[in-house]
């Protein structure tokens, strides 16, 4: 087979041009990519940690203490967790500064995650939430 002077293609420069970039944008989307999904996992346990503490606030006003477990608020009627989220997450309540919600190993990210909410502070940290500063 003969190839004529006149035949167009890409160079070797050109193609490795190409994947060079496709391989810039993949090193960017890719961690974006997963921080979402975490995110989309971790947005269940951030809802049922609003409901602990709106469960709690109740609670604090209605007793004048603030609950030391979630069984005390399950077993007054103050709080009910959904069972699906129950077999994928525990919660636990770290006196009145910090609620956190571990996965277990049926939730699809693996076991051992941890979101805590921040009561003080009003901050979210841990698995699904971006890293801040210093960290």
């Amino acid at each position: 087979m003969k190839f004529r002077k006149d035949e167009r293609g890409f160079t070797l420069v050109e193609v490795l041009i190409v994947v060079i970039l496709v391989a810039i944008l993949a090193a960017i989307a890719v961690p974006k990519y997963i921080q979402a999904v975490r995110g989309a996992r971790a947005s269940d346990a951030k809802v049922q940690i609003n409901a602990i503490l709106n469960a709690a606030k109740i609670y604090e006003q209605e007793t004048g203490s603030w609950p030391s477990d979630l069984t005390i608020m399950s077993e007054g009627g103050y709080l009910e967790l959904d069972n699906a989220t129950l077999r994928q997450w525990t919660f636990q309540l770290v006196g009145d500064q910090q609620i956190q919600a571990t996965s277990t190993a049926e939730m699809k990210g693996g076991a051992g995650n941890v979101v805590t909410f921040n009561i003080q502070e009003g901050r979210w940290e841990g698995y699904g939430f971006p890293k801040t500063a210093g960290e």
